[in-house]
């Protein structure tokens, strides 16, 4: 109840420190004893004190006097990485303003508040605090307060003003640097076509041209377009249309389904590495979840994956029909996928024959070497 009341006079007037309860029982205990004895001298001591108090509470009210916060965007960051975080803290008044204490109030699973201490704010000056917040776990956090608390320029009384500067941090989940991935690779695609794509896109010396630009070191010499290059007095070097077979893969996560909070996480960082090493392929993939449907692009996907939960609602009623990567919790949900599809089980594995091919996930074993294990039936 204390703290409750000490919390409600920092916000909405001053509240004494120590120092401050100190000095007002002197002043009382002065007060009463002049009450007492009529001495005139207790009357000036008890006088002098109180005055400084009102003077102090005074003061330290005005010190937050148009302070202006602002903050600056918050970069994404993977899981395991730091944010960096921003903060402006202006004076709007021609005074200096000393001794600010700011708090910025973030989610608690990201760990404690950040404090600064700002010692000396010019008039009209702007104080950049930057930190560094270590940002253990993926997910999308939101956070609006920031917090200043002052008790200058006497320490008799705190004064507290808090600001709604919104933040947003977005922390992707891990993505592990594959080297192969068997899963994707025999996914719906035949080896001997793609070595001839593969030499193909290697060797050719004519095909489609995309585009011309600069010649840049280490470059072909039989890709150099001669003609344009002496129009435009420098080497100018074609870009051929890529080969590719033109199958598209989708990465399928089982969100809406109930899951163990960790065989999920690995579900996620699984389905985010999935996706890069495709797009490094140079693959045409797409991600699907029950609760956003089919997304592409790496920055969405990301931004899904950051943010998603087990259990969510599904916003779609019906699942792909084209061949998918699934990955699940669900054992049953297997027989039911497309044909030519891989998946990805975080559970024992059904009794009944499983015909597409895929992976029962481990847990003793490290998710970055079980990616790496060609697909089996069951």
């Amino acid at each position: 109840m204390n703290t409750r009341i000490f919390s409600w006079l920092e916000t909405r007037w001053v509240a004494p420190s120590f120092s401050g309860w100190l000095l007002s029982g002197l002043a009382c205990f002065f007060f009463l004893a002049a009450t007492n004895t009529m001495a005139g001298w207790l009357y000036v001591i008890s006088g002098v004190i109180f005055s400084l108090l009102a003077i102090a509470a005074r003061l330290a009210k005005q010190t937050l006097h148009q302070i202006q916060l602002s903050r600056r965007p918050i970069l994404p960051v993977s899981a395991g990485d730091a944010l960096t975080i921003e903060v402006l803290v202006q004076n709007g008044t021609p005074k200096r303003k000393e001794l600010l204490q700011v708090e910025d109030l973030m989610p608690s699973v990201l760990g404690q508040p950040g404090r600064r201490v700002v010692e000396t704010l010019m008039p009209h000056g702007t104080h950049y605090w930057v930190y560094e917040q270590p940002a253990a776990k993926r997910g999308l956090y939101r956070w609006y307060t920031v917090r200043v608390k002052t008790a200058a320029p006497l320490g008799l009384f705190w004064c507290r003003k808090e600001f709604e500067v919104g933040a947003i941090a977005t922390v992707y989940p891990t993505v592990l640097p594959l080297s192969r991935c068997p899963l994707i690779d025999e996914l719906g695609r035949e080896p001997s076509l793609q070595a001839n794509l593969h030499q193909r896109s290697h060797t050719a010396t004519t095909g489609l041209t995309r585009s011309l630009r600069p010649y840049r070191w280490g470059d072909a010499t039989r890709m150099i377009h001669w003609r344009t290059s002496a129009r435009y007095g420098e080497l100018r070097v074609r870009e051929l249309e890529t080969f590719s077979s033109g199958q598209e893969i989708l990465l399928c996560l089982d969100s809406a389904n109930s899951w163990d909070l960790d065989a999920f996480e690995q579900a996620v960082i699984a389905a985010a590495s999935l996706y890069r090493y495709a797009t490094r392929q140079a693959l045409n993939v797409r991600v699907w979840t029950a609760g956003s449907g089919v997304i592409e692009g790496e920055q969405t996907v990301l931004e899904t994956l950051a943010a998603i939960a087990p259990g969510e609602a599904a916003q779609t009623d019906y699942l792909p029909t084209s061949p998918v990567v699934w990955l699940t919790q669900n054992p049953l949900s297997l027989n039911t996928l497309p044909a030519g599809s891989r998946w990805l089980l975080w559970n024992a594995p059904p009794k009944e024959p499983i015909t597409p091919p895929g992976l029962v996930m481990q847990p003793e074993r490290a998710l970055h070497h079980q990616l790496h294990d060609r697909p089996t039936s069951l």
